[in-house]
């Protein structure tokens, strides 16, 4: 998945990727892509973006 992120380049997820963008990319479900993110989250490989909610947006870790 980090593949597709970085192959959408500096304008593919200009402002980061929201679990809903993520479902859709990756054709699985919500909780599969809450999941998802949340394993990347916890290995250090994406980072949270200021907000949250509904409308937390994930970027990668710099």
């Amino acid at each position: 998945m980090l593949n597709r992120l970085l192959d959408g380049g500096e304008r593919g997820f200009e402002n980061g990727i929201s679990a809903a963008q993520y479902q859709a990319v990756a054709k699985v479900s919500k909780a599969t892509a809450t999941r998802h993110l949340s394993d990347l989250l916890g290995k250090g490989c994406i980072e949270r973006l200021p907000g949250g909610g509904r409308s937390t947006r994930y970027q990668i870790a710099r």
